[in-house]
């Protein structure tokens, strides 16, 4: 197993000087547990070094702060509030996970009354077919770190789709924009709830949100409709100039 480097950005409070304490350090514990050396050598051998990282923490901060600016205070900002605990949901007269999760369904998506049978659009001849450069486009402003929904597929896989053949996803795009066919199937999602920071309780599922994460196919097909209606509301005039 090859030996991995700590990337430079993982503690870039790092100094020499918490080298040569550390190489103390370490062999002089290992002494210390075979009974080769002293326990108050190897104490302060111990408080010598962490009392050197807190050292040289503080004086990295102090050096991060006096140098913030516009664009960095919101990062000082989160790193001296800290990461908030998670709060797992504790419902009323829900006590196992099937429950909570009920629970959750009925208050985020009450049920509500069929909807209609959707409509039967005509094909819209004047739509323009879906060109490489559009879905270029489209997958350039997507994060390859973004969630990937219920399909799992994430966007670097489409990328690769597209690097190996650019004509394969106008193909499947090109009809359902000239149809105006949205598929089920690109509909499904999956629901994820997070805890709302500073309530004071958890035992409700109004102290929660549940954000929703689609396909990734999905949100390129809405992505390119976005691009279609930009074009079609510029061309009309129904955008203001300013």
């Amino acid at each position: 197993m090859p030996t991995k480097r700590p990337s430079s950005y993982s503690k870039p409070w790092w100094t020499p000087e918490l080298i040569q304490l550390r190489r103390i350090h370490h062999p002089t514990s290992a002494l210390m547990r075979k009974n080769q050396t002293s326990p108050t050598r190897a104490r302060v051998a111990r408080n010598t070094y962490f009392k050197a990282i807190q050292s040289a923490k503080s004086v990295h901060w102090s050096q991060f702060l006096a140098n913030v600016d516009s664009r960095s205070v919101w990062d000082a900002r989160k790193i001296a509030a800290g990461r908030a605990p998670h709060w797992f949901p504790t419902l009323e007269n829900a006590s196992s996970l099937t429950e909570i999760n009920n629970t959750l369904l009925q208050y985020f998506f009450p049920p509500r009354p069929s909807p209609p049978p959707p409509l039967r659009l005509p094909a819209f001849k004047e739509v323009p077919p879906v060109s490489p450069a559009e879905v270029s486009s489209a997958l350039r402003k997507s994060s390859n770190t973004s969630a990937p929904g219920p399909s799992g597929i994430p966007y670097s896989i489409w990328k690769q789709v597209y690097k190996a053949n650019e004509r394969l996803l106008p193909s499947l795009f090109t009809p359902l924009l000239t149809h105006g066919y949205h598929p089920l199937a690109m509909k499904k999602a999956n629901g994820i709830v997070l805890d709302k920071p500073g309530k004071p309780d958890y035992h409700t599922p109004s102290s929660f949100r549940i954000i929703v994460l689609l396909k990734t196919v999905s949100k390129i097909l809405e992505r390119l409709s976005a691009l279609c209606l930009a074009s079609a509301a510029r061309s009309l005039g129904l955008l203001h100039p300013n």
